[in-house]
C-alpha cells in the first residue's frame, strides 16, 4: 500500500469559487512580495511619483502614463521574485545558469525603472514648462 503524497494536488475550482481563489492567490502573492524591500520601494516610489504629478496637477495622460508603467514596475518584480524562488528551489547550489537566470530577471526591473523614470521626468518637465 503507497503512503498518502506529502503534498496533495489540490482540487481545480471553476466558475465564481475560481474567481474567489484567484483572487485569494493574487493577494498571498502581494503578502510575499511585501516581504521584498525591492517592492515596497518601487511602491513608494511610484505612489510617491504620482502624488507629485497630481500635486502639481499635471495632465492626466501623463499621470495615467506614470501609473501604468508604475504598476508594470510592480508587475515585472512580481515575475523576477518568481524566477528567483524557482531558482532557488531547483538550484540551491551556486550555478552559473542560475546566476543568469536572476541577473536577466533583476535586468528586466531595472529597464522598466528607467522607462518610468524617462517617463515621469517628461511628465515632470512637461508640467514645469506648461
Amino acid at each position: 500500500m503507497q503512503d498518502a503524497p506529502q503534498n496533495p494536488i489540490p482540487e481545480k475550482t471553476t466558475g465564481v469559487a475560481h474567481l474567489f481563489a484567484a483572487t485569494r492567490y493574487s493577494f498571498q502573492g502581494l503578502l510575499r512580495l511585501w516581504g521584498e524591500t525591492a517592492f515596497r520601494h518601487e511602491l513608494l516610489a511610484g505612489l510617491l511619483g504620482l502624488g507629485l504629478l497630481l500635486g502639481m496637477g499635471a495632465p492626466a495622460l501623463w499621470i495615467v502614463a506614470v501609473a501604468v508603467l508604475a504598476l508594470l514596475t510592480l508587475a515585472i518584480e512580481a515575475l523576477n521574485t518568481a524566477i528567483e524562488e524557482i531558482v532557488d528551489h531547483v538550484s540551491p547550489e551556486w550555478s552559473r545558469a542560475a546566476k543568469h537566470a536572476k541577473d536577466m530577471g533583476s535586468f528586466a526591473v531595472m529597464a522598466l525603472l528607467l522607462a518610468t523614470g524617462l517617463v515621469f521626468g517628461c511628465a515632470l518637465w512637461s508640467s514645469f514648462t506648461a
